[in-house]
């Protein structure tokens, strides 16, 4: 069900800081793919390359979020040490909605998992 290629899903986030974050992710040969709103509804398992999960092809036209948020497909524990390491040591400022893909949430479209990513961000920090 999951292929062996690490992917990234980028959301929201700024050319400069994108530019670094895909410098890392080019070095470590893991798969990049920013994820445009007209995109928001479709599984987060299709948007990360999984095919046999059935999906949506109506453009979404809600009102989206504006906050950075990563998603994380296929990776080792090593590789995710290692990217978050890499962030540190690049200065890369922190991204607080990150999400690892998961055989429950690879169904959710964005929207569902940046509303339970946030959810679980402000409950950590309140």
């Amino acid at each position: 069900m999951f292929q062996t290629q690490a992917t990234a899903l980028l959301y929201n986030i700024s050319a400069e800081k994108s530019r670094k974050i895909k410098f890392i992710f080019i070095q470590l040969k893991i798969h990049i793919k920013t994820i445009e709103k007209k995109d928001y509804n479709k599984p987060i398992g299709v948007l990360a390359g999984i095919s046999d999960i059935p999906t949506v092809d109506t453009p979404y036209e809600g009102e989206g979020f504006l906050e950075e948020m990563l998603v994380f497909k296929g990776f080792t524990e090593k590789q995710l040490d290692e990217v978050l390491l890499r962030f540190r040591s690049n200065k890369i400022p922190k991204v607080n909605l990150k999400a690892v893909l998961t055989p429950s949430n690879q169904t959710w479209d964005s929207i569902t998992l940046y509303k339970e990513l946030k959810k679980e961000h402000e409950k950590m920090n309140s």
